[in-house]
């Protein structure tokens, strides 16, 4: 028995030394937007066959995972690619407020700073008509800032990143890059530096002012296929449009939007503007609170396993699947899961505009105020099924606090975080300029919309935004699930790890003391993780 016990110890050892060390030459990250963990425990049950399945045979399931908040896509992504959330990184939406940057017009940055931030499909360059994207950004759209040499010059994504990415610090290694995501926004994912991702890939899903792909489940996957052929040759070594390439990417991956959109729409294809969609008409989302997928979202979890099982046989094709650590998780999730949850009673700020004294009150004139403004210093109101308000004038804070909870009921506010409960969990803003003065989670199923399009929404704290599925597969990893509590911040640390690269290399590593992911690495106990983190 006892040297039963030994072989096996060796025997475990030398497979973790296998994953743990350099046999891990690549690392393939993969965000299936809204996928929940409860998707991936339904879908891998009724599909034991699906690349799915085989992926969490041999792969560490995390049930447990849940990203920071808030779960808006921005957060959601940095999360994976920093070890972070908005306290390091600086990002709380694409589309949010910062005190210290001036309007696209304004390029000599004069008068006080503060202003909207558009990162969205707003700030690109179209053609024809109706518009198409280019998938570039014009650089006209951007607001402005005065950078470190006190010049005014225009603020690029990548320039509102206030940590490293895995790409910037995989780069520094000597290893190669690419990823592919949404909108040319996704320049984010370069890091401070602008230089991270050698072969970055946006092909845009929602043109400005033109065809939007995501009011189809079937548009969408057409749009994620594009990144999904971009990946299968980087596989073989080449850019994502086939051209000739430095080889493999150490880490690459991409982001999948076909189950999001399926779980968003209330009506797939409403206005009849993708051809060829054999769900048109047809509601998406869930038939009931167990998970169970409509047709539509049916249709998106499919492709996306398809698409994983076209990596997977790439990888195989190749003679590198057993040297990629494959990674499958979500920016968030999407809630509510349950349909006869929702509830969309409109947008946030006209919702307080009702109330009997919102004219008079200073809380609630305060409010009006940030959603009146258009550009310039004022603030803002931004919702989804979260609200979050950038005030003018910040000292009306607790004014604007107490008024929202006085009439909570009316609002469908299940809580108000601002004040000192919003120090313990962000950064001050009264000192940090990206940072909402008041953030607003209503009650579970709440959009703030009175959008007909959608019967879902993320952005939120609820569990439904941000339990998400995680999965950490290598055939030489044992199939396990692990309901430990985690945080898909602990995916950046875990790659450069796989990598054999310092995790503590990523900023908001160290500052949030970010850990790698559990049951990967230290299958000889603790002190293999603790020895290499002292290293």
């Amino acid at each position: 028995m006892a040297l039963g016990v030994g072989l096996l110890g060796a025997s475990l050892a030398a497979r973790a030394d296998e994953v743990h060390g350099r046999k891990i030459k690549h690392v393939l990250l993969i965000s299936v937007d809204g996928l929940h963990a409860l998707d991936v425990a339904n879908y891998v049950a009724a599909h034991p066959g699906s690349a799915l399945a085989e992926l969490s045979s041999h792969g560490v399931t995390f049930s447990n995972a849940r990203t920071p908040a808030n779960s808006d896509s921005f957060p959601g992504l940095l999360a994976l690619i920093t070890g972070g959330s908005s306290v390091s990184h600086g990002l709380f939406y694409d589309v949010s407020y910062n005190r210290a940057i001036f309007d696209p017009s304004n390029t000599t940055c004069s008068g006080g700073p503060g202003n909207r931030l558009f990162f969205d499909e707003s700030i690109e360059k179209y053609a024809g008509f109706p518009p198409v994207s280019l998938n570039v950004i014009d650089p006209n759209a951007l607001p402005n800032h005065v950078n470190a040499e006190g010049k005014c010059v225009r603020f690029f994504p990548h320039n509102a990143m206030e940590s490293n990415t895995i790409f910037e610090v995989v780069r520094a290694a000597g290893g190669h890059t690419a990823w592919a995501d949404k909108h040319p926004a996704y320049d984010i994912a370069n890091g401070p530096s602008g230089k991270g991702v050698e072969d970055l890939y946006t092909p845009e899903v929602t043109n400005f002012g033109g065809f939007d792909n995501t009011v189809s489940v079937v548009c969408t996957a057409q749009n994620d296929q594009l990144k999904v052929n971009g990946i299968l040759n980087e596989i073989h070594g080449l850019r994502h449009d086939g051209t000739p390439g430095p080889g493999v990417p150490t880490v690459f991956g991409m982001n999948f939007q076909e189950v999001s959109v399926g779980q968003k729409l209330e009506k797939d294809n409403s206005a009849g503007g993708c051809a060829g969609d054999a769900f048109t008409g047809q509601p998406g989302g869930y038939l009931d609170g167990a998970g169970t997928p409509t047709a539509v979202l049916a249709y998106g979890l499919k492709k996306a396993d398809d698409a994983l099982a076209s990596f997977i046989k790439a990888l195989k094709a190749q003679g590198i699947y057993d040297s990629t650590l494959i990674i499958v998780t979500a920016k968030h999730g999407q809630s509510p899961i349950n349909p006869v949850l929702t509830n969309k009673p409109g947008h946030f700020a006209d919702l307080v505009a009702t109330l009997p004294d919102a004219a008079t009150n200073p809380g609630g004139i305060a409010i009006a105020a940030a959603n009146a403004c258009s550009t310039g210093p004022c603030g803002f109101v931004q919702d989804d099924d979260i609200a979050l308000i950038w005030l003018q004038d910040q000292s009306k804070t607790q004014a604007a606090i107490d008024y929202l909870n006085a009439n909570a009921k009316a609002l469908f506010i299940d809580e108000v975080i601002g004040g000192d409960e919003m120090k313990l969990k962000f950064n001050d803003p009264a000192h940090d300029s990206r940072t909402p003065d008041i953030l607003v989670q209503p009650v579970y199923g709440t959009v703030y919309t009175t959008s007909t399009k959608k019967n879902a929404e993320h952005g939120g704290f609820s569990f439904g935004d941000t339990n998400v599925g995680l999965i950490v597969s290598n055939p030489r990893l044992p199939g396990v699930t692990l309901k430990t509590p985690v945080a898909t911040s602990q995916v950046a640390p875990t790659i450069l790890q796989a990598l054999h690269i310092e995790p503590e290399a990523l900023n908001s590593v160290r500052v949030e003391r970010t850990a790698v992911l559990p049951g990967i690495w230290d299958n000889r106990g603790g002190d293999d993780q603790r020895g290499h983190w002292d290293r």
